[in-house]
């Protein structure tokens, strides 16, 4: 049975991505899913070499035919995103591909056409295999390219018998995390001992609690607020979820990152420790006992 390991975080900037890498270093038999779309960096620890690239259609944009346009301002006076100008051109990064202009032209100049959102790849990487996306810029539908970027990884474990899928989530609480988590086997949980991280942290296991999927906490650089650490553990105690991690700051996670490493790769200090334990339990806990 393949088991999916998700790595989420309620805000950006707590290591996620980070600790992710290390897990695809410490793990055996698994594929990584970088299903952070809209700013996927795993690649950029993994350097992966890409053997398939697609494109991703994430909707229709209008496009006007100036031919047949003549120019009476009817989609202009409609559109409610000002995607239209006085020109009659359409920019796409205000397009939102609802339509309404292309219905009410009286001339049928507008046409709405698949667009391109990004892409998505299939690659290998030192690690194994990695499957991973590029959203362009202001492009919607993260949580459909996060959806394919899920089922492929799915296919291939499939496919070569792997038995761990890897992970990696966005921030928040949005469209993409929600694709990210549904069906999946085990959501760790990324947050630092901050208001904002207390903050997002209850919001995002909110939403794990409402999919019903199983879940543990991570402190990443517990000790650089201790009170927001130990209000942390207190909530952990309350919702009953397992503590799995308390992570120091550690320098070597910088210079790891700037060496494009995992910081279990690069060092053996706190961080790197503090990270294979919390490895460990993690394996146990999906793997050998199962979900």
């Amino acid at each position: 049975m393949i088991k999916e390991l998700v790595i989420l975080s309620g805000k950006g900037g707590t290591g996620k991505t980070s600790i992710a890498a290390s897990f695809a270093a410490l793990a055996e038999n698994k594929i990584m899913a970088d299903c952070d779309v809209d700013a996927a960096d795993l690649h950029l620890v993994l350097t992966p070499e890409n053997y398939k690239e697609e494109v991703f259609g994430g909707g229709n944009k209008a496009y006007i035919n100036s031919r047949n346009c003549v120019s009476c301002g009817k989609c202009i006076n409609l559109c409610r995103f000002d995607a239209i100008s006085d020109f009659f051109t359409v920019d796409t990064l205000s397009c939102e591909g609802c339509g309404v202009c292309a219905v009410f032209c009286p001339a049928d100049a507008i046409e709405m056409k698949p667009h391109q959102s990004g892409k998505w790849f299939e690659s290998e990487t030192e690690y194994g295999p990695l499957v991973h996306a590029r959203l362009g810029i202001a492009e919607g539908n993260s949580g459909k390219l996060v959806t394919i970027i899920r089922n492929k990884a799915k296919e291939i474990a499939k496919n070569e018998n792997i038995n761990l899928i890897i992970a990696d989530g966005s921030p928040g609480t949005g469209c993409p995390v929600i694709a990210t988590v549904t069906g999946s086997s085990f959501v760790l949980i990324v947050t630092e001992p901050t208001v904002s991280g207390i903050h997002d942290l209850k919001r995002v296991h909110t939403l794990i609690e409402h999919f019903r999927v199983r879940s543990a906490v991570c402190i990443n650089r517990y000790d650089i607020n201790l009170e927001k650490a130990d209000e942390i553990e207190e909530f952990c105690r309350v919702k009953e979820i397992p503590l799995f991690g308390r992570i120091p700051y550690d320098d070597d996670v910088t210079k790891a990152q700037v060496a494009g490493k995992s910081i279990v790769e690069y060092s053996s200090g706190p961080a790197a420790e503090a990270v294979k334990v919390m490895w460990n339990k993690i394996k146990k806990e999906i793997l050998t006992e199962g979900v």
